[in-house]
């Protein structure tokens, strides 16, 4: 006959209750979530490449295409130079990992991690982090192909560094809004939409031309276009020297975005969680 054994230890002794997971830190929580975004990525190539491609081609059609005309028709205008941002903002804006989140949200695992001891906010802040080492990764190929075609920072590599934390936090904050509708619908096609929301802010700007160039209607929108002064503080970068004021125009251009697209964010979060 089988006897069971059991071994002596301090375990034994403590009543069931008592023995119970130990909390992690909420920046334990954000690592776990972002972590898995990353690993993640090299899976989905068609969330990259198209990241790529799209700026990269819309770049290298736009300087032949256009840069002789602008050039003769605006004296002392570097095409190459006031390009480089539009393409990189056209890389950065709307990449995210909202289309993933709908899938955990369709699958219960969001609502599974929702039954943990981890932090809600975590939750979304983690895939944003996932989200910026993306913005910067995608910055890259695109700032070398402005090198490649004899772009360069007036305002040296703390310029370049400068330009790249702008262009990345420009891309943090407007993940607010299709991480908002990922939350809010649980759908794969509103989030695909939602690229949509770039369009107002990418073509009723400057990114083709300097706003004094602009039509009378076209001019007036792009003066309340917070991307419009976001371009003038990247391009100051490139060409200009160093401009306090440009630059601080740039930081509240993406703060004012940020703060609608962020209070979005958390509330339909919020909303989630509560009915989860």
């Amino acid at each position: 006959m089988a006897t069971n054994i059991v071994t002596p230890g301090p375990l034994n002794h403590l009543p069931a209750a008592s023995v119970q997971a130990r909390k992690s830190s909420f920046a334990g929580d954000l690592w776990s979530v972002a972590i898995r975004a990353l690993r993640a990525l090299p899976r989905e190539p068609e969330v990259i490449i198209p990241s790529l491609v799209i700026p990269l081609f819309f770049f290298t059609v736009n300087i032949g295409a256009l840069q002789d005309f602008a050039e003769r028709g605006i004296p002392g205008l570097d095409f190459r130079a006031f390009q480089l941002p539009t393409a990189i903002v056209f890389a950065v804006t709307g990449v995210s990992r909202a289309t993933a989140l709908v899938t955990d949200i369709q699958s219960g695992y969001f609502d599974r991690l929702l039954m943990t001891p981890m932090r809600r906010l975590a939750l979304l802040l983690g895939l944003m982090i996932a989200d910026l080492a993306l913005v910067v990764a995608l910055t890259l190929p695109v700032l070398l192909l402005g090198f490649a075609v004899g772009v360069g920072f007036e305002t040296g590599i703390l310029g370049m560094l400068v330009f790249m934390t702008l262009t990345g936090f420009w891309g943090l904050v407007f993940t607010g809004f299709p991480y908002a509708i990922a939350l809010k619908t649980g759908s794969p096609g509103a989030v695909a939409s939602s690229f949509l929301l770039f369009f107002p802010f990418a073509f009723l700007t400057t990114s083709t031309l300097p706003q004094e160039a602009l039509t009378g209607w076209l001019s007036a929108i792009a003066t309340y276009n917070p991307m419009t002064y976001l371009l003038a503080a990247l391009r100051s970068l490139l060409y200009g020297g160093w401009q306090p004021q440009v630059l601080l125009e740039g930081v509240v251009a993406i703060i004012s975005v940020g703060v609608v697209s962020m209070s979005m964010a958390l509330a339909t979060l919020r909303g989630r969680v509560a009915r989860g």
